[in-house]
């Protein structure tokens, strides 16, 4: 080490550290990153004055220097060599100061330079890496490496480094377990080195942090299940260690809750729900640590909007989770024309008590959060909404008027002024919402008016949106509401069959429905054609499917339309027979077609086959006549 004073080099050291500290709102505006450039010029005083390490007096770079985690990449565990002696206490102050030089360039965006410095301190570093003197600081320099190169797009670099971080920790944990030296500790004299405590709790931080930054890492590598078990982990230590910001935490929480609800485990979504709930109302109300990564809850105060939009996220996750949930168990239970099966809901309800048996060892397993009077709150919230599958109208009743109480929480924030894309889509939650409740609903006239509610809350959307921008907001919506009128009409026909003599009222009532159907699926097939009004000769894959149903419900509907006059009636079967044989015929040209409607393909198939035979017959009679 150099001659200079001791007493000078911390001095410098801690003045940088405070300047690294400085927000960047608070430089000049036209001098963004002044206070960190004044930092890097004291850590580049403190390094000259340390002078040069024994290590340095050869830079080329060793074989393993392109990853620069060195063995440890290789999923090789470390040796522990303790850094005693001037010359290894040495290197690893030069480590620190090369580390914070390295966060430094990266801040102000000189990614390169910053990559130099953090592996030049990754190799200063290797043999002590396991010590209680340097494990900390070298897991942080990793770290920062796998943040550097995911923001590169270089994901398996930066999983390797952030896997050689966490296997770094492990084998620490194991082997030796006492807190080790905080970075900063090594320019502080030993009367103002930290309490056990305080070193663990930031030892735990930078753990939390390498946990988080893997989970990234997973979810953009789509290793989904190990990205959500990362993110879960990370989620716990923040609140075990205090070290949340509450807005933050919670809708992460909700986000998380996704691909749990994705999984079908709705136990698990339910408590990342209830706790995104809990810690949210917790936003403005506590202080975050010091050394919380996110801001500050003053600051949060001062954007109301973003509070607003993130409640709205986390009512849009539960919308989600009360929907599929619903979904599901319809799925469970409906027969194959989506009728309610009295034997298949007799199979869910014994699966469902079975369920209830298993839920205390279940939950047992399941990564609990919080503790104490953090986890009475989650199981209050939780408590509220069942986990469990309906199978009745009632229980899916519940289900609904908890999602509906967070639609018209989301829809407090997304409003169609502004946030045109995100109403529309809890809106048609909304309507999902009905459409699934009326599944459980026994009642026809009932389920009918469910169906009115969907098309009342989507048919205004169709008349606010320019078609020309939203094409394809439109065209979902254009079906959702055919559909709609589509299940109206079929209801009101199963309800005059059990009329002996249905009047003209609900005979008009169905053609009404009808004609309302074939407008909206007429309108969704008319968008596909091109700008010279001619239909594709080839549908495009994400719209093959719907617009083979299009032409099939269509087909049905002429076929349903009640006339006391034969000639419309033959004009109406005629339309109908051209619609099933262009189903017929599009589905021999492209086989791969009849693998998306095969169902609807047979009964086309069997109704171009009747449909010549019955308008003869119609033609017969009206020439007798």
């Amino acid at each position: 080490m150099a001659d200079a004073p001791w007493a000078e080099i911390r001095e410098k050291f801690q003045a940088a550290l405070a300047l690294s500290r400085v927000e960047l709102h608070k430089n000049p505006e036209k001098e963004p990153y002044k206070s960190k450039y004044s930092a890097r010029a004291l850590l580049e005083e403190v390094k000259a004055l340390l002078g040069p390490a024994p290590e340095d007096e050869d830079e080329r770079p060793q074989a393993d220097d392109s990853l620069g985690a060195g063995d440890h990449a290789l999923g090789l565990p470390a040796e522990l060599v303790e850094a005693e002696g001037p010359v290894a206490q040495g290197a690893v102050k030069r480590a620190v100061i090369e580390f914070h030089l390295g966060v430094n360039h990266i801040d102000t965006e000189e990614l390169s330079a910053g990559e130099e410095h953090l592996v030049k301190c990754l190799r200063l570093l290797r043999k002590y890496r396991l010590s209680h003197d340097c494990v900390s600081l070298y897991i942080q320099a990793q770290n920062n490496l796998g943040i550097l190169w995911s923001e590169r797009e270089e994901i398996e670099t930066a999983q390797a480094y952030l896997e050689s971080s966490e296997a770094l920790y492990n084998q620490y944990m194991k082997e030796i377990g006492s807190p080790p030296l905080d970075p900063t500790e090594h320019f502080l004299p030993e009367e103002e080195k930290l309490a056990e405590q305080e070193r663990s709790k930031r030892f735990e931080k930078v753990y939390t942090h390498n946990l988080y930054y893997l989970a990234q890492v997973y979810q953009h590598m789509e290793m989904f299940e190990k990205a959500a078990h990362y993110c879960h982990s990370t989620l716990k230590r923040q609140l075990e260690h205090n070290a949340y910001h509450p807005m933050e935490w919670a809708i992460n929480a909700a986000t998380l809750s996704q691909f749990y609800i994705n999984k079908q485990c709705f136990m698990e979504a339910r408590h990342c729900l209830s706790a995104a709930n809990v810690i949210f109302g917790q936003t403005g109300k506590i202080r975050t640590t010091e050394d919380s990564k996110f801001r500050s809850t003053e600051a949060e105060r001062d954007v109301p909007e973003l509070y607003h939009q993130r409640k709205g996220e986390i009512a849009r996750c539960w919308i989600k989770y009360c929907l599929t949930l619903m979904q599901n168990a319809q799925l469970s239970m409906q027969d194959n024309i989506g009728e309610l099966d009295l034997d298949k809901q007799s199979e869910l309800r014994a699966l469902r008590k079975k369920e209830l048996d298993e839920e205390e060892s279940v939950r047992k397993k399941a990564v609990q959060f919080g503790t104490g009077e953090l986890c009475d709150a989650i199981s209050a919230v939780e408590e509220k909404v069942s986990y469990l599958r309906p199978s009745d109208f009632e229980e899916a009743r519940e289900l609904f008027l908890m999602g509906q109480h967070y639609v018209f929480e989301a829809k407090e924030f997304f409003q169609i002024d502004g946030y045109v894309t995100d109403h529309i889509e809890v809106v048609q939650d909304h309507s999902a919402l009905f459409k699934v409740l009326a599944f459980f609903e026994t009642d026809m006239e009932r389920r009918c008016k469910m169906h009115k509610r969907r098309i009342a809350m989507l048919e205004p959307l169709i008349v606010d949106l320019n078609p020309q921008y939203y094409l394809l907001v439109n065209r979902q919506i254009q079906f959702e509401v055919a559909h709609a009128y589509y299940d109206m009409m079929d209801l009101k026909i199963a309800i005059a069959d059990k009329l002996r003599d249905p009047d003209s009222h609900i005979v008009k009532k169905i053609n009404n429905l009808n004609k309302s159907a074939l407008k909206y699926y007429q309108l969704f097939l008319d968008s596909l054609r091109d700008p010279n009004k001619v239909f594709p000769e080839h549908i495009g894959e994400d719209v093959l499917r719907p617009a083979m149903l299009a032409k099939f419900r269509v087909a049905r509907l002429y076929g349903k339309i009640i006339t006391a006059d034969p000639k419309k009636e033959l004009e109406n079967l005629a339309t109908s027979l051209e619609h099933y044989k262009f189903i017929v015929d599009y589905c021999e040209k492209h086989p791969e077609a009849a693998q998306e409607i095969e169902v609807e393909l047979e009964l086309s198939k069997e109704m171009v086959s009747l449909l010549p035979t019955k308008m003869e017959r119609f033609r017969t009679k009206m020439s007798l006549t």
